[in-house]
């Protein structure tokens, strides 16, 4: 049991040696969601507190995103997020596609599946009130009505 211990230890300390890269992507003000849709700073506050850390450009990394392999774990939570959706990057979408993930975000929001649980046991400024969903699924859903009817004229 010593023996194990001693090797679960020791291979602890050399993932260590394997960080995860932090870079986040040069971010250009003119493709980010908020601005190219002028979100209410209220609304604004809410998306960048509980979405931007894993949809955008704009990640903050925690100290625990220095320990492996959590830190590891963190990295492709945050890649699948940003593949999903990346407010950041929200202007090069297509329309029917801004819509989409619109629709997407909202119907998430909604059901509770965003943000993560796991990412606001971390984060408790993350965590969202019953009136601040239902604040973000209307906006969602609203600048999506909009997206659709200006690709339909």
């Amino acid at each position: 049991m010593k023996k194990i211990l001693i090797v679960l230890l020791m291979v602890f300390i050399i993932i260590q040696f394997f960080p995860i890269d932090k870079t986040n992507p040069i971010t250009n003000e003119g493709m980010d969601f908020l601005k190219i849709k002028n979100t209410p700073e209220p609304i604004a506050k809410l998306i960048r507190n509980s979405c931007y850390d894993c949809h955008s450009n704009e990640t903050k990394y925690p100290f625990y995103s220095n320990i492996q392999p959590v830190a590891w774990l963190l990295k492709n939570h945050i890649d699948e997020g940003r593949k999903e959706l990346n407010f950041s990057t929200f202007a090069t979408y297509e329309p029917k596609r801004q819509a989409h993930k619109l629709e997407e975000a909202a119907e998430y929001v909604e059901q509770k599946k965003m943000p993560l649980e796991s990412y606001t046991l971390g984060h408790s400024d993350a965590k969202l009130s019953d009136e601040q969903r239902k604040q973000l699924v209307d906006y969602f859903r609203m600048v999506q009505k909009q997206i659709q009817q200006a690709n339909t004229l």
